[in-house]
């Protein structure tokens, strides 16, 4: 039956609310479907405000993938400021999609990409809008609520909102789920909401958290993750995408309406990353490497310049610069679009992966911008302990070539917190950032050279090798920081020609609490939503204050609290919350290489060297069980009793 269009009562309270573009929908590239031709419903949420998640890539992607199914429709949702949600709850109108402007709650599925984890509260915002139980347990004709993205490979802490989680690349995922959903829909849905999820967590790479109990021990630590159905799987495997070729995507790109975080096409050239870096969650868990061939990239840059007007094409990876082919790709597109002002770049690349004919090529036909590297430690001591290995020669060389060749502006990027870290580690950073200047002038004969550092606390997340470690406390952090920017601004030769931003410790300890939490950390979600917790990965909305509070609160009859969850280091044997959960990442390798960490030893990019066995090309271990459906059942670490 014909779904409610919500845009005339929304039409009504766009004048009262703060850029109201970013509710309207019909951006070009949009798509908007019958609802009633055909079988299965997706409503696909970024949970950020529209300036950020619009250009968000996979959201696209997968808004593309579902919406070429002559079978299914996909509808996108993104986060609402806080003076429209109190609109929408004054006039009781609920959570709508931007596209068709329906209602969420009226949906199969809710697909929700988490890229971080402060995005958890928007969910629930979301949930109560669309009058959607926070709760999965009591469900019933609701949409199935499915997380994804990167934060989706620890979903312990939200387990208890959530009905499923998909690991990994979504492409030939959501088309699987749609698979059995519209199946499970034309049979007349049998066995109701607990069938389709079944079907689901049986099919492969989709977990279920209702189906897995979890066990603790007395002193906090947890005993055991055990499913409690029989045709489950003990370990849930993530989805590869092995041909990159065969999804172009994205085709049509959204055009945003309002001004977003990048205003720019973006085309994926290579995803995965074995540069081995052990903070690096997002180079962990996408290996291996899978390269787009150099005909593909031509042909997806070409159609989204002619598809959008962007004059900018960001050609994105993890490391962009390690592409085989990237040489070739950048000077083949540049001569491409030789005489359009179409420019091209890349994200912050590797000291050892630049050279000024890559950076010309990708600058010839649009503007010269700032460069950016990510050097991420001071010292080569707290290099070599992160397995980032660019030395301060690399450095020097690599900023004297851009300075020399007519670049003003070099950012480089580093983190405060690392394991062993110590004062001196940070304080090179100033006196890194010094040399940089002083190359630069010496370099370029000028003076108005510029370089800024830009300082990121760490947070350890799951499936690295850094998942033990305990992270460094919100006021050590700010010390640091304190210590590194009067350093940097005591110079008084050159510290006016270096700029300095960062953030204090806080958001990276609530960050630390939901990356590496179990699910006794979904009560601390949901009570710092209820005391007021909204968009939490903007400054002007995070409150430190509100989640301790809330965590003393949820956590009060538990032997646990914030400091267990952030900063306490773990031990080999502890079970982590996301050890059911298989990233390709053998687990004794990554508590080898948190050894190594910690011996300061580095290791080569296996991609050029021999193999380093961490798993991911050969999940088939020694220890292979078979449960009774055939699955492969890996055994799980037990802590004992």
């Amino acid at each position: 039956m014909p779904v409610a269009d919500l845009f005339g009562q929304l039409e009504q309270i766009l004048p009262s609310v703060a850029k109201p573009i970013q509710y309207v929908g019909g951006e070009v590239n949009a798509v908007l479907k019958d609802w009633d031709a055909v079988a299965v419903h997706w409503a696909l949420m970024y949970p950020d405000v529209y300036e950020v998640g619009a250009p968000n890539q996979g959201v696209q992607i997968l808004y593309e993938v579902l919406n070429e199914r002559a079978d299914t429709l996909c509808e996108r949702v993104y986060a609402v400021w806080p003076d429209m949600e109190e609109q929408l709850r004054t006039r009781g109108i609920g959570a709508f999609t931007v596209d068709g402007h329906r209602p969420v709650a009226a949906f199969d599925l809710l697909g929700v990409s988490f890229s971080t984890e402060l995005g958890y509260t928007n969910l629930l915002t979301t949930l109560d809008l669309a009058g959607i139980p926070l709760h999965a347990r009591d469900r019933s004709d609701e949409p199935l609520v499915i997380a994804g993205g990167h934060a989706a490979f620890n979903p312990e802490p939200i387990a208890d909102f959530i009905d499923a989680a998909v690991l990994g690349d979504g492409e030939e995922a959501v088309l699987g789920i749609t698979d059995i959903v519209a199946d499970w829909k034309a049979a007349g849905s049998p066995g109701g909401r607990d069938e389709i999820l079944l079907r689901l967590a049986t099919a492969g790479g989709v977990y279920v958290p209702r189906f897995y109990d979890v066990d603790y021990l007395p002193d906090g630590r947890i005993h055991r993750v055990a499913p409690n159905r029989p045709e489950v799987p003990w370990r849930v495997a993530k989805h590869t995408v092995m041909d990159l070729d065969e999804w172009p995507y994205p085709k049509a790109p959204l055009v945003p309406l309002a001004e977003t975080v990048h205003e720019r096409a973006s085309v994926e050239i290579f995803r995965g990353c074995t540069r081995g870096c052990r903070f690096c969650q997002a180079g962990m868990i996408t290996r291996p490497v899978r390269e787009r061939s150099i005909t593909t990239v031509a042909e997806v840059v070409t159609n989204a310049v002619a598809r959008t007007g962007f004059e900018e094409v960001g050609l994105l990876s993890l490391s962009s610069a390690d592409h085989s082919e990237i040489a070739d790709i950048a000077k083949g597109l540049a001569d491409r679009f030789e005489g359009t002002n179409t420019s091209l770049s890349l994200p912050s690349t590797r000291v050892d992966a630049f050279n000024i004919e890559l950076a010309n090529e990708l600058a010839r036909n649009g503007r010269r911008s700032g460069l950016t590297f990510a050097p991420e430690g001071g010292s080569e001591r707290i290099r070599a302990v992160i397995n980032k290995m660019v030395s301060e020669d690399d450095l020097i060389r690599t900023v004297t070539a851009a300075y020399s060749a007519g670049w003003r502006q070099v950012k480089l990027y580093f983190m405060c917190g690392l394991p062993t870290e110590t004062d001196e580690d940070v304080l090179q950073i100033a006196r890194l950032a010094r040399e940089v200047i002083r190359a630069g002038r010496q370099a370029s004969g000028r003076r108005d050279i510029r370089c800024t550092v830009s300082i990121g606390g760490f947070v350890p997340k799951p499936h690295t090798p850094f998942q033990w470690a305990g992270q460094l406390g919100a006021a050590q952090t700010d010390a640091r920081l304190a210590l590194l920017r009067d350093a940097i601004r005591g110079d008084r030769e050159v510290g006016r020609a270096i700029g300095f931003r960062y953030h204090d410790g806080r958001p990276g300890i609530i960050e630390g609490l939901l990356s590496r939490g179990d699910r006794r950390v979904g009560a601390v979600i949901e009570q710092a939503w209820r005391d007021g917790a909204r968009l939490d990965g903007w400054s002007e909305h995070f409150s430190y204050d509100r989640w301790l509070a809330a965590a003393q609160v949820a956590l009060a009859d538990e032997p646990v609290d914030v400091d267990w969850y952030t900063t306490r280091e773990r031990d080999e044997a502890e079970v982590l919350p996301w050890d059911h959960l298989d990233a390709g990442l053998d687990r004794q390798w990554l508590w080898d290489d948190w050894q190594d960490a910690l011996a300061e030893v580095a290791v080569e990019d296996c991609r050029w060297s021999p193999c380093f066995d961490c798993g991911v090309c050969d999940q088939l271990g020694t220890e292979i069980q078979v449960g009774p459906t055939g699955q492969v059942l890996l055994p799980m670490p037990v802590l004992p009793t």
